[in-house]
């Protein structure tokens, strides 16, 4: 395992880094109430609301992941002229996020959840998944000078092979959070993380070992973190496999764990991380966003007091 002294210093090079989100960026809305009783107009529970959030979601999660860890942080996705845009405007800007999100004709995606007893009773989705087709509006929203590019890929029409060649071709850096079914949009990239159910549907194989190796040679990556729940991380590098295990706690909300593990890895190996330590640093991360409700983020305070607990 990581040793403390180790992760301070691998986070203090976080406030250093430059680092771009591109993807589906969504505004996440969290309905909280209480439920007594059946409604006597269907079989369906009744919920007094209490209260109500908003939070950045998809690719905007990842980009809060990493500047809640002080990395210089831009995003660009696409976004409607509405008031989900607005709110999701006012949100970046409270979180030191430059905003390069791209206004279209195609709604700002939302989704809003309904949350009794800490259990999720409904979603709800606002979105228009039909694919971008002005890739070059994204691409001359991204600066140069950025030391690395997350994909964040929702399947939501934002990410297209068109503009993932282009980005593995101008820049040092480019990782993925992938979509089974976009497989060949990663090629040549450096990591791509899926978990272990996305990784089994871009290549057919039950063996994680044999799995893992197939799918970097095929994808000519330079990287892969396939991310194993409770279990940790499998992360294949070179021809070799190692597996790094998760710290125990309780599971509240898994979402956005996702988000978090490829932020953290992404940042710590940019900031110069060895291979395991920024796995170590991955897991731990997303292990304290798992024991929060709803699409949350960590910060540096909190890696650390974990790192000294493991």
């Amino acid at each position: 395992m990581i040793t403390k002294e180790r992760a301070q210093y691998i986070l203090d090079v976080f406030k250093s880094l430059k680092i771009l989100v591109i993807g589906d960026v969504m505004l996440d809305h969290y309905l909280f109430g209480n439920v007594e009783r059946i409604s006597p107009e269907a079989p369906v529970p009744v919920v007094e609301a209490m209260s109500e959030e908003y939070r950045l979601g998809g690719a905007a999660n990842v980009a809060n992941n990493l500047a809640s860890l002080n990395v210089n942080t831009y995003i660009c996705g696409i976004v409607g002229d509405d008031q989900a845009n607005k709110i999701l405007s006012s949100k970046l800007k409270e979180s030191n996020i430059e905003n390069l999100n791209i206004i279209s004709h195609k709604p700002t995606i939302q989704k809003t959840r309904i949350i009794a007893s800490h259990q999720q009773l409904l979603r709800i989705d606002w979105e228009d998944k039909t694919p971008f087709s002005d890739f070059n509006k994204i691409i001359n929203n991204t600066p140069k000078n950025i030391d690395g590019i997350i994909v964040s890929d929702y399947a939501k029409g934002t990410i297209t092979k068109e503009l993932t060649k282009y980005l593995v071709k101008h820049y040092d850096f480019v990782a993925a959070d992938p979509k089974p079914a976009h497989k060949e949009f990663y090629k040549n990239m450096t990591l791509i993380t899926p978990n272990e159910k996305e990784a089994k549907g871009m290549y057919k194989e039950e063996d994680i070992n044999i799995l893992g190796k197939s799918l970097k040679q095929e994808l000519n990556l330079k990287y892969l973190a396939i991310t194993l729940g409770p279990k940790g991380v499998a992360f294949f590098e070179d021809s070799a496999v190692h597996t790094y295990k998760s710290v125990a706690r309780e599971v509240y909300d898994v979402t956005g764990a996702g988000d978090t593990f490829i932020a953290t890895i992404v940042a710590s190996l940019l900031a110069g991380a060895k291979t395991f330590e920024a796995c170590d640093l991955a897991n731990i991360a997303a292990g304290i966003v798992v024991s929060k409700i709803g699409s949350a983020t960590t910060n540096y305070q909190e890696i650390l007091e974990n790192v000294s607990n493991c």
